[in-house]
């Protein structure tokens, strides 16, 4: 099948739904500075949170690899109920609030079934479009962005309203998306059977394949500044903003990434993936690196800085994704993919706890420059696919 005989609705559905089903992300790290407020916790209890969430999402995709769900059933109806499963873990969430240990297990579950809504989801998207999936992916992934950023948005516009209500309207969301995703769209025409058992033979190219070792150790080095970057940005911009100026602009510089993700995708069909990857991972190390001087910048440089910080931190993502999938071997795409997804939301655990902690003492113009280990690790182990795209350009 080629990307020509897909019906035109179907991309907007599938990044309609994707932003709907993961806003519930970053849900509670949106409405954190009010439960702050009235319940005293401490700065560090968002990355607790978010870790929560994060940790949740590595156990899924593991169960859901292991189990072959998005292969032995439709994978539409995995969308749907994990959508549905999440929405209920926030209302959840929300009842259970001031409870903090509750919410911590309400916000694993929450990960855990987010694993059934963004990797399900890409894995729809490459069902349906065989041929440019990196533009495909850049535009699903860029909906996950901003999805994760819709929070700070509803909390901005919601400001005048109890952060309750925020809650409930980010799980109302993520239950439309799944509704949106499961009724909008048909299962691919020409869609294969999968092996239904993880392919353990085959997961060793990650370490020996030279293509997929290198697209994954960039990924590493990614996921050890992404969301450490997006936890860490409201507590950059409330050192300038305070109430609904704060959260919309966290939403657009969160939200930016799209932008990095859309237009990474669409360039890299013409300049390849790895150097798309590369020119945004090499862009937001310098971000990082540039920390000192631009927390006492002007306004215009501040507030400039941050939003290409968020387009390119994320703006990477896609195009590690796609150089994985072209590289892995054809029987264990998926669960190459799952592995690799797993283990960089592992690292981004360690880092968010770390900074986190760390920011509490280190200021954060002494300490965010110690993130851009990442894009220099990840710029080294990229540099052989980098090495292949400039002596033979991509079509």
């Amino acid at each position: 099948m080629t990307q020509a005989a897909v019906p035109r609705h179907i991309l907007p559905v599938l990044v309609t739904a994707q932003f709907a089903g993961t806003s519930l992300w970053f849900a509670v790290n949106a409405v954190m500075p009010d439960l702050q407020r009235e319940l005293g916790w401490a700065t560090a209890a968002v990355g607790t949170l978010t870790s929560a969430l994060q940790f949740g999402f590595i156990v899924g995709t593991l169960v859901f690899a292991l189990l072959a769900i998005a292969d032995r059933f439709s994978a539409r109806a995995v969308f749907l109920i994990c959508a549905l499963a999440g929405a209920a873990c926030t209302v959840g969430a929300w009842a259970m609030v001031r409870d903090y240990e509750a919410l911590l297990i309400w916000r694993f579950a929450t990960g855990f079934f987010l694993a059934g809504i963004y990797p399900v989801g890409m894995k729809i998207a490459a069902q349906w479009y065989t041929r440019g999936l990196g533009g495909a992916l850049g535009l699903l992934i860029g909906a996950l962005v901003l999805g994760s950023a819709s929070a700070h948005a509803l909390r901005a516009l919601g400001d005048a309203l109890p952060w309750p209500t925020l809650m409930l309207g980010v799980a109302a969301l993520a239950a439309a998306g799944g509704l949106l995703l499961f009724f909008g769209t048909g299962d691919p025409p020409h869609a294969q059977a999968r092996v239904t058992t993880l392919q353990w033979r085959a997961l060793g190219a990650v370490w020996t394949d030279r293509r997929v070792r290198s697209s994954v150790l960039g990924y590493f080095g990614h996921m050890w500044e992404l969301y450490t970057v997006w936890v860490m940005v409201p507590l950059i911009l409330v050192t300038r903003l305070q109430g609904p100026a704060l959260s919309w602009a966290a939403f657009a510089v969160l939200g930016a990434g799209a932008i990095g993700c859309a237009v990474g995708g669409w360039v890299a069909q013409r300049w390849g993936s790895a150097r798309v990857a590369g020119t945004q991972l090499a862009i937001s190390g310098g971000c990082c690196l540039a920390t000192p001087w631009m927390m006492g910048a002007g306004d215009a440089l501040f507030y400039g800085w941050l939003v290409l910080w968020g387009i390119t931190v994320a703006g990477d993502s896609p195009q590690f994704s796609t150089l994985t999938a072209r590289n892995a071997p054809p029987q264990a795409v998926g669960s190459v993919l799952t592995l690799t997804n797993s283990t960089g939301f592992a690292i981004s655990i360690v880092s968010i706890l770390l900074f986190l902690s760390l920011s509490e003492t280190v200021t954060l113009g002494a300490l965010l420059p110690w993130l851009a280990l990442g894009p220099a690790l990840g710029l080294w182990a990229l540099w052989p696919l980098l090495r292949e795209e400039f002596r033979a350009p991509a079509a």
